[in-house]
Formats: C-alpha cells, sequence, structure tokens
C-alpha cells in the first residue's frame, strides 16, 4: 500500500503538472520562459513577506507574483529598456531582496533549499487544497480567455483591429501565471518551476496538430515525468524536485528521435 505522504506527493504533482501544460503551450507560443523565471525567483520575496506578516507563506508568494506581474505588464510599455533587461533586473533584484529580508530575521530559521529546489514529498493536505483550489481558478480562467488570447498569440495587431482588449487579456494571462508560478513553487522549486512549465509543453509541439492538442499532451507529458520523477527519486533517494525534471527532459529526448508523423488532432 502506498504510504500518505508519497500518495500525497503524487496527488500534488499531478494536480500542478495537469494546470501547467496549457499554460505552459502559451509560454512556449508567446516565449515567455523568461518571464516565469523571472516570476519563480521572486517566490522567496514572498516568502519573506509571509514570515514578516504573519501569514501563510503560500499567500504570502502569491501576492509578491501578483505584484511583479503587475510591474512586468507596465515596463513592457517603457522603450528605453529591453523587456529582457527589465526581466533579468526584477528576477535578481526580487531573489537578493528575498534572501537580505530573511538574512534580517534572526529568529526564522528556513530551509533554502526545499524551496529552490521543492518539497514535494512533504506536501501537506493543505498544499493539495492550494494546488487544486487555484489552479482550478486559474483553468477556468485560461477558458475563458482561450480564444481572444489564441488570437493575441498569432497576431497582436490583427486582434486589435478585431476590437479584442488585447492590454487587458495580456495582464489577465500574467497574473494567472504568477498564481500557477506560486503554486508550483511547493513541488519543483523556484529554480526548476520554468522547467515543468515549458519541456512538456516543448515536447508536445512536436506531436500537436492544434493548439487544443498540444495543451492536452503537454498535460499528459507533465504528468507522466511526475510519475517518472517520484519513481525514480523513491527508487535511487534522489531528490525528488529535480528529478522530474530530469524526467521531463528524458521525456523531451525521446520525443526528438520519435518520428514527426505521430501528430494528435484536435
Amino acid at each position: 500500500m502506498i504510504d500518505d505522504f508519497l500518495f500525497r506527493a503524487l496527488v500534488g504533482g499531478l494536480g500542478v503538472a495537469l494546470v501547467a501544460g496549457p499554460f505552459g503551450s502559451f509560454v512556449v507560443w508567446r516565449r515567455l520562459a523568461y518571464f516565469g523565471d523571472t516570476l519563480s525567483h521572486s517566490a522567496l520575496l514572498g516568502v519573506a513577506l509571509g514570515f514578516i506578516l504573519h501569514i501563510n507563506l503560500t499567500v504570502g508568494v502569491i501576492v509578491i507574483c501578483q505584484l511583479l506581474a503587475i510591474l512586468l505588464f507596465f515596463s513592457q510599455r517603457q522603450q528605453q529598456l529591453g523587456s529582457d533587461t527589465m526581466l533579468g533586473i526584477f528576477a535578481h533584484g526580487a531573489l537578493s531582496l528575498g534572501l537580505v529580508a530573511l538574512a534580517f530575521m534572526e529568529d526564522v530559521r528556513i530551509d533554502l533549499v526545499a524551496y529552490l529546489f521543492g518539497d514535494i514529498l512533504a506536501i501537506s493536505n493543505g498544499d493539495l487544497g492550494w494546488i487544486f483550489a487555484a489552479g482550478g481558478l486559474a483553468l477556468a480562467g485560461l477558458l475563458w480567455l482561450w480564444k481572444p488570447l489564441l488570437a493575441i498569440t498569432i497576431h497582436e495587431d490583427l486582434a486589435r483591429v478585431e476590437g479584442i482588449p488585447v492590454d487587458r487579456i495580456n495582464w489577465m494571462f500574467l497574473g494567472l501565471i504568477a498564481l500557477i508560478v506560486a503554486v508550483m513553487m511547493k513541488v519543483v522549486g523556484m529554480l526548476l518551476v520554468t522547467a515543468l512549465l515549458i519541456i512538456p509543453a516543448a515536447t508536445a509541439r512536436r506531436f500537436s496538430g492544434s493548439p487544443e492538442s498540444m495543451a492536452l499532451l503537454a498535460s499528459v507529458f507533465g504528468c507522466l515525468a511526475v510519475c517518472l520523477g517520484l519513481y525514480g527519486s523513491f527508487q535511487w533517494d534522489t531528490p525528488t524536485g529535480p528529478t522530474i525534471v530530469v524526467s521531463a527532459c528524458l521525456i523531451f529526448v525521446i520525443g526528438l528521435v520519435l518520428p514527426r508523423g505521430l501528430r494528435v488532432a484536435n
């Protein structure tokens, strides 16, 4: 019989993978991988905020990720610096500020490795509630935005001409990504969270004949990576979060070897 902590880890990991698939597809299409990295780096500042305000750490991470998403949205409108430069400034600034803030809290001792690389085996029932509540909310929001967001992804200027509120849709999408990044951090950690977003989606892209099939396959490949990663971690006593990402990479490499003719249409 499977142990309780392994069962919770499996359920939590599958929940994250199911949500990450569709969002990861848009991250790949829109080349937003560095944006996801920036959000994940800011998570440590959210942890510090949680300790300072004596609130749930997940709430603190969500708040900081949402604030950073708003800053990134408005920074894209300025013309002086490129978006990649702004992302780099925000990413390293937020991470460093989080470390400095925690250093001032002499009575607080946290396991930084767990936050950097995840601690999926320590997932509690409360964490599962956060994963499925926030993940369900994010998926519902993405389904609502799917058609206009897809139109913007294909051709933003044409979407504006057709009357789609591009800025509002983009802002809402960035907010949803910030929400799932905050939730995913518990599973694979802030340094690996982008990998679970982009690797399954990149694998699915090779075998997809439509946007919908790619989103579905990305979730499937993500779930497979979670299962293989948990099994490998249990068998060889390796860190679970990184093992999940390694499994996702192996699936991606295998996908490169398989013939392109194996496509899934909508």
